[in-house]
């Protein structure tokens, strides 16, 4: 048996699956992105962890854990959840549709160096742009 954990923006999924890949059971909690102000959107991940927590005792009331081999996860892409020198967190996580960072997007964006390095143009969204704001 394996667990699968799915935490996007909107929602945490999660699933069993036997050794022949039979999904045995599945449950999602929803989570909400916080908008203090305009252009922000921000998580504490705090919320992801209740979320996995009550989704894994969703998968058990439907099927024993018991033989549970491992447990497989993907994540959000382009959050930027800051730790201090201890892992704790420091402040909510600024996610990837966050669009505080655009004055530093477009500074760095503007640097030929910095999209021959990435090959990407630069958004608000990506943690580079992020990290330079905060």
């Amino acid at each position: 048996m394996y667990i699968g954990l799915d935490l996007g923006t909107s929602g945490l999924k999660a699933i069993l699956i036997d050794d022949q890949q039979r999904i045995v059971a599945e449950a999602a909690r929803p989570l909400e992105a916080q908008r203090p102000h305009t252009g922000w959107s921000e998580q504490a991940p705090s919320v992801w962890l209740t979320a996995a927590d009550n989704a894994i005792h969703a998968l058990g009331a439907k099927a024993s854990l018991s033989k549970v081999r491992g447990i497989g996860l993907s994540g959000q892409m382009h959050g930027a959840t800051l730790l201090d020198a201890n892992d704790h967190v420091l402040r909510p996580c600024i996610l990837w549709n966050d669009t505080r960072s655009a004055v530093e997007a477009a500074e760095l964006d503007v640097d030929p160096k910095f999209r021959a390095l990435t090959g990407n143009i630069v958004f608000p969204g990506f943690t580079a742009p992020k990290l330079l704001w905060v």
